[in-house]
């Protein structure tokens, strides 16, 4: 039985059905109110834009069209008054050398703000080069690190995706007192040379997703520092690059735990490490890191694919006296498959007084086909459970005294 409408409900739909659709509020950089177009410094056009775009009551977009404009540096400061989304279309191009940024540690920032959304397809091109030639960080204790191409602080509920970073100075992003932001579609790039050029790095953050994007980097392609939780990464391909890390934990005092870190459906590519998990020796307090699980990781033709490493000392810019403070525990490799370019392709270094506890090897499938010996593991401070594992990968020499 066909059900009638009264003229009320009738009118009612008729209304409902000719409003309008709110749409977010555009702040075009190249508009009359802005002045900026290709070829030029938008510097202050972006900031202005922003500005206005961060005040509007209701959603707004600003807008970067196809081009390459020159950016000196900018910091987005929120908070604003509702959803805000920047689209970087085209290109945006730092200044070659660091020493013109005012804020000499970030090329590109944003910081404070709810519901942010950073997309568009659009590249930051770092220009880095130049940079990477003067970094001495890895023999000065004491250098000044070149700027980070794009540092994100104190964003909730946000996300950045269908972007570029391009041969940043230094890291390409970094992630600080984030909340519950993905990061998605990204793409990495910079040369195996480019020291200290991370992909991600993420430290103090919860509730952090990385996925389906492309990283490749002279350095690690995501690493993860203290006080990180529910961080979780799928979908990954990384290489050229120093892998996919856990740290360096363990440096800096007062250190706060990292839990709860989740690595799927990755593939590693020509790298110097695969996955991993880095602690100082002689770590000046003690801290944990737990919950931490890798699966369904592919290799290729990646040196040392699966690492426990409590004796990280880059550089060797650190007193080799273990114990590391930092424990390890519940952690888990699982259906790890590939090719190692190392003949050594599981090695767990613990350490000791705090042994490693928790800790699963579970159907990994790793060859190697070089020259320089046979497929081999060790283990150091460290009794894994192992379940479908040959004998050469399933740490036939595991003890539980320091390594020779």
């Amino acid at each position: 039985m066909a059900m009638k409408l009264s003229f009320l409900e009738m009118l009612l739909c008729l209304l409902l059905a000719s409003t309008p659709k709110a749409h977010a509020s555009v702040f075009d950089v190249t508009s009359a109110t802005y002045g900026s177009k290709p070829g030029s410094d938008v510097s202050t056009a972006l900031a202005k834009a922003w500005s206005d775009a961060c005040a509007s009551p209701s959603a707004s977009k600003v807008v970067v069209p196809s081009g390459t404009y020159k950016l000196k540096e900018a910091t987005f400061r929120g908070p604003c008054k509702a959803p805000i989304e920047m689209q970087v279309q085209g290109t945006l191009q730092a200044p070659a050398d660091a020493g013109q940024l005012t804020r000499p540690d970030t090329w590109v920032g944003f910081q404070y703000i709810d519901m942010l959304t950073l997309s568009g397809g659009g590249t930051f091109d770092g220009q880095g080069a130049l940079s990477w030639n003067q970094n001495d960080c890895h023999k000065n204790k004491n250098c000044k690190p070149p700027p980070v191409n794009l540092r994100f602080e104190f964003l909730t509920n946000s996300k950045v995706q269908d972007i570029t970073s391009l041969n940043s100075k230094f890291f390409h992003m970094h992630v600080f007192r984030c909340n519950h932001t993905t990061f998605q579609q990204l793409t990495i790039t910079a040369p195996d040379e480019s020291r200290n050029t991370d992909g991600i790095h993420i430290g103090a953050s919860t509730g952090i997703n990385i996925t389906h994007s492309k990283i490749g980097t002279g350095d690690d392609c995501i690493s993860i520092g203290d006080d990180s939780h529910e961080i979780t990464v799928t979908d990954v391909t990384c290489g050229p690059g120093h892998g996919i890390s856990i740290g360096s934990l363990g440096k800096y005092k007062e250190e706060k735990d990292v839990t709860g870190i989740i690595v799927k459906n990755c593939t590693l590519t020509n790298t110097e490490n695969g996955v991993r998990i880095k602690t100082f020796p002689d770590s000046p307090s003690p801290s944990s890191a737990s919950s931490i699980h890798y699966e369904d990781i592919i290799m290729v033709n990646v040196s040392n694919p699966i690492l426990i490493d409590q004796l990280y000392c880059p550089y060797t810019q650190c007193e080799q006296k273990p114990p590391s403070k930092v424990k390890i525990n519940n952690v888990s490799f699982k259906n790890i498959k590939g090719s190692s370019f190392t003949p050594l392709a599981v090695k767990l270094v613990c350490t000791t007084g705090i042994p490693c506890e928790n800790v699963e090897l579970t159907d990994i499938d790793l060859t190697y086909g070089g020259d320089k010996g046979p497929l081999t593991s060790m283990c150091s401070n460290v009794k894994p459970t192992i379940t479908g594992v040959t004998k050469a990968l399933g740490c036939a020499t595991s003890s539980l005294a320091p390594l020779p």
